[in-house]
């Protein structure tokens, strides 16, 4: 692919290599918990998604959790291509289209819903109640997959997508709103006299 060029301002153009552009790779959603839980967790992400949810099942044991190898602890989807970017437009209103600091990271976002019926357009369902669920966004770039081969099983660091890009990327494409935490020399403070 040759680089691209985009007019920058006063009459320049800038080459804008297209392999360095990020892309929605996919989009999972999960719930954890174990027997009726579980049961809910697959009504619910096969309601929301409109695809089929598996079950994930423990690989350690945890003792003080009473968690043992081959116990189904979990449940989630996983939406990729256009479906995934229709369930991000989905999701984000629930969250008020904003996201705070913390929850962005190297290659993905994540954040919580506490209750499903803050999604726009899904009503209660009866057989589920009351119950949230996670979701995670993932981002990466062109020649990931490269990556992904047995040989040469090295990480290749200009293929991260960084906290920045992504930030930019859900500002300029959905609109949302990232929260800051605020530094602590940079508030001021009030003097009561």
């Amino acid at each position: 692919m040759a680089p691209i060029s985009v007019p920058v301002g006063s009459g320049k153009q800038k080459m804008v290599n297209p392999m360095r552009a990020i892309k929605l790779d996919k989009v999972v959603l999960n719930i954890g918990g174990v027997e009726a839980k579980l049961d809910k967790g697959v009504i619910l992400l096969e309601t929301i998604s409109g695809k089929k949810a598996i079950r994930v099942k423990a690989v350690k044991r945890i003792p003080g959790w009473n968690v043992r190898p081959g116990l189904e602890v979990g449940v989630k989807v996983t939406l990729r291509g256009k479906d995934a970017l229709e369930m991000v437009k989905k999701l984000l209103p629930a969250i008020d289209n904003a996201l705070k600091e913390k929850q962005i990271q190297d290659n993905c976002f994540s954040f919580g819903i506490h209750e499903y019926i803050e999604i726009p357009g899904v009503e209660y369902i009866r057989e589920v109640g009351i119950m949230g669920f996670e979701a995670t966004v993932v981002f990466s770039r062109a020649g990931k997959a490269v990556e992904k081969k047995k040989i040469k099983r090295g990480k290749a660091k200009r293929l991260t997508v960084s906290r920045e890009e992504i930030e930019n990327y859900v500002v300029d494409k959905f609109g949302t709103e990232i929260l800051r935490k605020a530094k602590k020399g940079s508030e001021e403070e009030d003097d009561f006299e």
